[in-house]
């Protein structure tokens, strides 16, 4: 298994031109919002707690990954899906057809990661290895550790 570093640095590098960087500051977190969004709203085959869902699986898994690879970004990445999870309860309190506007934020975010590649010159990272999907947020949340003088 690559180590963070490693997988940080390779993702980084398909990722240096400040347009595309500043897109995925913005296109990142959106597509991690609207997929665990879309997630929460699938049905369960089995009767359960509301926090059973599909969306609590795979932040189970990702934490789970995150964890093996980096417990310390693996505790910060706690505190984004707990933002995440409580910014979709609080939608779920409006009258707004969901599925669409998760659908739209997906949809739109997946648009600017792409014309930011297309500026930055180089294909997605998850082109060569599926990982890069989770290394995306980790990356973001890699720089504010370092900004912050924190280690990883």
């Amino acid at each position: 298994m690559k180590t963070v570093e490693s997988l940080l640095a390779e993702y980084g590098f398909s990722h240096q031109h400040p347009v595309n960087k500043r897109v995925h500051w913005v296109c990142v977190p959106a597509i991690v919002f609207s997929l665990l969004g879309v997630l929460w709203l699938l049905p369960v085959p089995l009767s359960a707690p509301p926090w059973v869902n599909w969306a609590s699986a795979v932040i189970a898994l990702a934490m789970f990954y995150y964890l093996v690879l980096t417990p310390r970004l693996a505790l910060g990445m706690v505190v984004v899906v707990a933002v995440n999870v409580a910014a979709i309860l609080a939608l779920e309190r409006t009258r707004l057809p969901l599925i669409y506007v998760y659908a739209a934020i997906f949809a739109a975010a997946w648009v600017g990661q792409f014309w930011g590649h297309r500026i930055e010159g180089a294909r997605p990272s998850f082109f060569k290895d599926l990982q890069f999907l989770l290394i995306g947020p980790l990356w973001l949340l890699a720089f504010l550790y370092r900004r912050w003088g924190w280690s990883y």
